[in-house]
């Protein structure tokens, strides 16, 4: 193994998880502080009791991007964010139901999505790597 293939597998699995993480830890924060004008965004989308609901996805996102940064239980946090990418992009994302002005944005949206979830089975199939707090086996 050469020295290239050797730094990359010490440290770009940290790095991966922190990248991917962000997101959802920004995102979270941001629910946390902009609570009433989210709930009412998620009543706008027709999601039935958007405070409860908006609850549930600070949690995962702050609770799920905060374990996958320390690499602790990082498949479990990576499976909760997964199936929760799930509705919050065919919901909030989908591009085949907006004007015409809108299709763009949600459609890189939507695939950005995409992106972070094929992400997401990364680390539920090869675990945390080095540098976490609970080193998992692949």
């Amino acid at each position: 193994m050469n020295a290239l293939d050797q730094l990359a597998s010490r440290f770009a699995p940290l790095a991966g998880r922190v990248l991917l993480a962000l997101i959802f830890v920004i995102s979270g924060y941001g629910k946390i502080s902009g609570f009433a004008q989210t709930a009412d965004f998620m009543a706008s989308k027709g999601m039935p009791i958007p405070e409860v609901l908006l609850v549930g996805a600070i949690v995962v996102e702050l609770g799920g991007g905060i374990l996958l940064i320390l690499g602790w239980q990082a498949r479990l946090a990576a499976l909760a964010l997964f199936l929760f990418m799930i509705p919050a992009t065919l919901v909030f994302h989908a591009f085949w139901t907006v004007d015409a002005a809108q299709i763009q944005n949600q459609f890189v949206h939507f695939f950005k999505n995409l992106c972070i979830m094929g992400g997401m089975l990364y680390i539920m199939a090869f675990g945390s790597g080095p540098y976490s707090l609970q080193r998992e086996k692949s």
